[in-house]
C-alpha cells in the first residue's frame, strides 16, 4: 500500500551525537534533534532552552534606525499628529496595536489607518495619505508594508509628509524615498537576523527609541503578547530573536492585562488554558483577521487596543462571527476551485495552479491557495477579477521562490509583493494569458519531480521505553514550535497495533499500539484510508511526534501519528 509521503532520514553523525548526549547530559534522541538542529555545544543549547530578552540584537545594526528615532523625538516635541499605517491581516494590525499603543503611551498624538482590501488594497495608498493629509498629520509610520510603495511614498512627499516605513517583504531594485526605512531584508542593511515579520520590526523601532529616550523596556516589553501573536501567524522562522519574542511574547499573552485580547481570547475559548503557537494560528490568526477579509480591518486594532469591556465584547462577538461567515466562503470557493482545477489542469503533470473567476471573495483566496497547496502539494496562484482587474494571492512549496517568480513576470502585472512562500499580485485580464504561460516555463524549469512529493524529514529512531515523562520536559524546552523548529518526528519500528482501531470525527484513526509490552494511545488525523493497515495484523513501523493529551481532567503521552508503513516493508 502507497503512503502519502517519502521518509527522510537527517543525515546524523551518530558518534558526534554520543559525544552531545554525554556532555550536556542528555537522553541521545534529545541530542540527535539538537545536533540536528545545529545546537552542537552545551552553550548553544542552553541559549536555546532558555530565551532570554537580553539575547535581543541591537536595533541601531537597523539601516535608517538612528533617523527614524531622531525624526520621532522630533515630532514628539513638535507635538505633531501621527499616522500608523498598518496593513489588514494579523502581522499588520498587530504591529498598528503595538506602535499605537506604546506611542500613545509616551505622549504622541497618534491615530491608525487600515486600508481597505477591496477598494484600496495592499500597502500604501492615495486615499490614505489623503485622509493624513486632511488631519494635519506630518509623520506617517507603516507597518508590515510600503516597502515597495514607490508613486505613493513620492505622493506622500509632494504633501510634505514624511515617512517612516516599517516593513519585512522584499525589497525590489530600488527603494521608495521615504525619510527612513527600516527592514533587514534591504540589501545594505547588517542586521544579524533577516527574519522579522512586520510586529518584529516595528518593535525594534520601540526598543531602539526607548534605548534613546532610557525608557523602561518594560513599558515596551508589555506588548509583547502583540508581538507574539503577530510572528506565529505571518509563518516566519521560529528561530533565533523570533524565538525570544514568541517565548516571552506567549508568557504575556498568557497573563495580558488588555480587555480587547482578554475578550478574543474568550470568543476563541481560551480563557483558562496556555496558549501555543498552534492556538495563535488555527484560534486567534482567523479571527483577527476575519475582520480585514470580510469588511473593515480597523475593527482588529480596535479590539486590540480597547480598554472599554462593553466595546470589547462587542467587537470580539463581530469577529467571530466574520470568522463563521469567511469559514462558509472559504468552503464554497474551495469547492469551486478544485471543480476548475480538475476541469483546466492535469493534477499530477501540471508543476502549478492557475486559477481566476469574478465571483470568488478576495478576502479568502489566500486562504484557499494555501489550503489548496496543502492538498495537491504545488504552488497555487488564486486571482480573483473585478472590473477586468484581477488581485491575485499564491502560495508555494518549499524550494520554488514565488517573489522571484513573480519578479521575472513583473512587465506582465500590475503591480506585485511578498516573499518565497506567500506573495500577492495585481493584473489586468487581458495578461492572465501571458502570464499563466510564463510562470509554468518557470515552474517547469525549477520544481523538481521530488519537490512534488511530499516527505516527513524524521530525526531518529526511538524506542518506546524511552518516551516518558523526561521526554515530554525536553521537548516543551523546545517550544515554541513552528517554522523552523516545528516538533520533532521520530520512527519507531515492529509495532503491533492493541485491540480494534477506530474511525472518529471527520476520517480520524484512534488506536493503541504496543512495542515489547509498552503500550501507548496514537491518533492519525485524517488519515482513516490507512485502517486497513492497523488491522492487517502485520508489524507497522510508524512515524509520528509526541505530545500530551489532556481530556476529563486525565493528562496522558500520546502519539500523533503522520504516516505508517509496514516493517517488513523498509
Amino acid at each position: 500500500m502507497n503512503t502519502k509521503f517519502d521518509w527522510k532520514f537527517k543525515d546524523t553523525n551518530q558518534e558526534k551525537v554520543r559525544e552531545l548526549a554525554l556532555a550536556a547530559k542528555l537522553p541521545v534522541y534529545i541530542a540527535s534533534v539538537l545536533y540536528n538542529r545545529k545546537f552542537m555545544s552545551q552553550e548553544l543549547i542552553n541559549n536555546f532552552f532558555n530565551p532570554d530578552l537580553n539575547g535581543l540584537y541591537d536595533p541601531f545594526l537597523l539601516t535608517d534606525m538612528e533617523k527614524a528615532v531622531n525624526r520621532i523625538q522630533q515630532a514628539l516635541l513638535a507635538k505633531e499628529t501621527v499616522m500608523i499605517y498598518g496593513d489588514y491581516d494579523v502581522d499588520g494590525t498587530t504591529a498598528t496595536s503595538l506602535l499605537y499603543l506604546y506611542l500613545r503611551e509616551i505622549g504622541l498624538d497618534t491615530l491608525y489607518y487600515i486600508p481597505s482590501r477591496e477598494k484600496e488594497g495592499y500597502g500604501l495608498s492615495k486615499n490614505g495619505i489623503d485622509v493624513a493629509f486632511s488631519k494635519h498629520v506630518g509623520l506617517i509610520i507603516t507597518c508590515d508594508c510600503g516597502i515597495n510603495d514607490i508613486d505613493e511614498v513620492d505622493y506622500a512627499n509632494e504633501n510634505g509628509l514624511d515617512l517612516i516605513i516599517t516593513d519585512h517583504h522584499e525589497p525590489a531594485d530600488t527603494l521608495p524615498k521615504a525619510l527612513a526605512i527600516l527592514n533587514p531584508k534591504r540589501i545594505d542593511d547588517p542586521y544579524p537576523f533577516k527574519e522579522l515579520c512586520g510586529a518584529g520590526v516595528a518593535l525594534k523601532l520601540l526598543q531602539a527609541f526607548s534605548i534613546r529616550n532610557n525608557i523602561p523596556l518594560e513599558r515596551l516589553y508589555k506588548h509583547l503578547d502583540l508581538v507574539a501573536i503577530g510572528t506565529a501567524a505571518d509563518i516566519v522562522p521560529v528561530l533565533d530573536e523570533n524565538r525570544i519574542l514568541v517565548s516571552k511574547g506567549l508568557e504575556y499573552l498568557n497573563c495580558t492585562n488588555k480587555i480587547g485580547v482578554h475578550a478574543l481570547l474568550k470568543v476563541s475559548g481560551f480563557t483558562n488554558k496556555f496558549l501555543t503557537v498552534v492556538n495563535i494560528v488555527f484560534n486567534l490568526a482567523p479571527r483577527i483577521n476575519a475582520a480585514g477579509r470580510l469588511g473593515d480591518a480597523t475593527r482588529a486594532v480596535k479590539l486590540l487596543t480597547s480598554f472599554n469591556i462593553e466595546e470589547a465584547h462587542k467587537l470580539s462577538n463581530e469577529l467571530e462571527q466574520e470568522n463563521k461567515n469567511r469559514q462558509d466562503i472559504e468552503k464554497d470557493t474551495i469547492d469551486q476551485a478544485i471543480l476548475q482545477l480538475n476541469a483546466t489542469h492535469d493534477t499530477s503533470r501540471d508543476k502549478i495552479f492557475i486559477l481566476s473567476d469574478t465571483n470568488w471573495h478576495q478576502g479568502v483566496i489566500g486562504i484557499v491557495a494555501s489550503k489548496l497547496k496543502e492538498m495537491y502539494n504545488r504552488p497555487v496562484v488564486m486571482i480573483s477579477f473585478k472590473n477586468g482587474i484581477g488581485k491575485g494571492s499564491a502560495r508555494s512549496i518549499s524550494g520554488f521562490d514565488l517573489y522571484k517568480a513573480f519578479t521575472e513576470c513583473a512587465d506582465l502585472l500590475e503591480n506585485y509583493g511578498g516573499h518565497k512562500m506567500a506573495a500577492g499580485l495585481t493584473i489586468t485580464r487581458e495578461m492572465l494569458p501571458k502570464f499563466s504561460e510564463r510562470i509554468k516555463k518557470i515552474a517547469d524549469s525549477r520544481i523538481t519531480a521530488s519537490m512534488l512529493h511530499p516527505q516527513l524529514h524524521i530525526e531518529c529512531e526511538i524506542k518506546f521505553n524511552d518516551i516518558n515523562q523526561n521526554t515530554i520536559n525536553y521537548l516543551q524546552k523546545m517550544a515554541p514550535f513552528g517554522p523552523g523548529n516545528m516538533r520533532p518526528l521520530f520512527v519507531a519500528r515492529n509495532l503491533m497495533v492493541s485491540g480494534l482501531p477506530r474511525i472518529v470525527g471527520e476520517n480520524h484513526l484512534k488506536f493503541k499500539v504496543n512495542q515489547n509490552n509498552i503500550v501507548f494511545s496514537a491518533i492519525g488525523w485524517k488519515l482513516g484510508t490507512l485502517y486497513e493497515m492497523l488491522i492487517s495484523n502485520r508489524p507497522l513501523d510508524m512515524v509520528f511526534v509526541i505530545e500530551e493529551n489532556e481530556w476529563n481532567d486525565h493528562t496522558e503521552i500520546q502519539l500523533n501519528v503522520k504516516d505508517i508503513h509496514y516493517s517488513d516493508n523498509n
